[in-house]
């Protein structure tokens, strides 16, 4: 059994850390001043002039098939690639990408709205939750009705991430209530703010925020349904499933960086005459933080290894997502404790990643639905104790 990177993730690996040293991280110190001034954090066009500085690095579209120009690499190799990101807190993503449903659209779709998306023209928005419809995904109430060759949309969706950026959004909606959205009376929507949709900010904890979507009366053509009619929510759980290694694989790339932090602190802050390091409780939160990290770290990497290896990869991924959300968040609670009141002020990015992290444990699937799903696996005989190797 050979737990060592290839040659090839390795050389990416390093060229992302590379990009991530040089080009992303001095514009820290900038994003922190811009927010403890009440400022937006890094617009637009300075996150695009940083895809277009990867682009030339080669890193464009990591998950798009070569056709549409991008670089399909496997799961394993975007998961190292999503740590290395986690490093800094600069909102900073790879171009050349699109929501993976898109993918579904027709030819007609694909050259409206995916193509545009890849080249970072257009700004596209995921839409299925609901004030009333959050983990249970199945209960959404928004209508779409038809009326001759168009559908008419009504209700609301809310925490959308982008949603108050995005020039359109794909909206699962309600075709057939007597079947249910789990059972085809559910169907996606291409649907353009154009149309009539408005997004109101919803102000959270963290920077920046999600948006809810109000949808009175939006008349949709026929041909702006993606896939097929009765096929939204499992395009919706292929949307969802794709986060669940994704989001720990840049929690670890947090926890690395925000423990590095932790570890120059407490060698150079001296109290009583000597470094906080000499302290075993320093040393325990230290090494608390790195086995859990580790331990987290091949579990994220599990879950994309059963991608690439053509199997299920649900239970693998909500472990990976379980345990690596709860690990950045008891991590990041360690560093900040080391630094004592300092990591408590907006001089460091301790306290943003505090709030940051808080996240993980609630989007693309709660806590609590990981734990749902991977007890009723076992519990239904769909998996065995020690997955593959069982």
């Amino acid at each position: 059994m050979d737990f060592a990177l290839s040659e090839e993730e390795r050389a990416v690996r390093d060229t992302v850390r590379a990009f991530v040293t040089r080009e992303v991280m001095p514009l820290e110190p900038e994003l922190l001043r811009r927010e403890r001034a009440h400022q937006p954090g890094l617009d637009r066009s300075e996150l695009r002039e940083l895809q277009l500085k990867a682009k030339k690095f080669g890193f464009w579209g990591l998950a798009t098939p070569p056709e549409y120009g991008g670089m399909a690499l496997p799961a394993v190799m975007q998961s190292l690639i999503w740590t290395e990101l986690g490093r800094s807190f600069v909102p900073f993503r790879f171009g050349g990408e699109a929501d993976n449903i898109l993918f579904h659209a027709t030819e007609e779709q694909k050259r409206e709205f995916l193509l545009p998306t890849i080249e970072g023209e257009r700004i596209s928005c995921f839409a299925i939750t609901e004030p009333g419809a959050g983990s249970d995904a199945a209960n959404i109430k928004l209508r779409a009705r038809r009326d001759g060759d168009d559908w008419i949309l009504d209700g609301e969706k809310t925490f959308i991430t982008n949603g108050n950026d995005a020039d359109f959004a794909i909206v699962v909606a309600v075709t057939d209530p007597e079947k249910g959205a789990r059972h085809g009376g559910a169907t996606a929507f291409l649907v353009d703010r154009a149309m009539g949709w408005r997004s109101e900010f919803i102000q959270t904890m963290g920077e920046g925020g999600p948006a809810s979507l109000v949808f009175d009366g939006v008349r949709v053509p026929h041909r702006n349904i993606l896939g097929e009619i009765g096929q939204g929510f499992t395009l919706g759980m292929e949307w969802i499933g794709k986060g669940r290694y994704t989001i720990p694989s840049h929690a670890v790339g947090i926890a690395e960086r925000a423990l590095q932090m932790a570890i120059d602190h407490a060698t150079t802050r001296e109290t009583f005459g000597a470094p906080i390091a000499t302290n075993q409780a320093i040393q325990w939160m230290i090494a608390d933080s790195e086995t859990e990290l580790e331990a987290a770290r091949w579990l994220i990497l599990r879950s994309a290894w059963t991608v690439d290896a053509g199997l299920d990869p649900r239970h693998a991924s909500s472990m990976g997502k379980l345990y690596g959300a709860g690990m950045v968040n008891r991590v990041v609670d360690r560093v900040l404790q080391i630094h004592g009141g300092m990591g408590y002020t907006r001089e460091l990015p301790i306290e943003r990643w505090y709030r940051q992290v808080r996240l993980y444990r609630i989007f693309e699937g709660t806590d609590e639905m990981q734990r749902l799903i991977i007890s009723r696996d076992l519990l239904r005989g769909y998996t065995k104790i020690g997955g593959h190797l069982a």
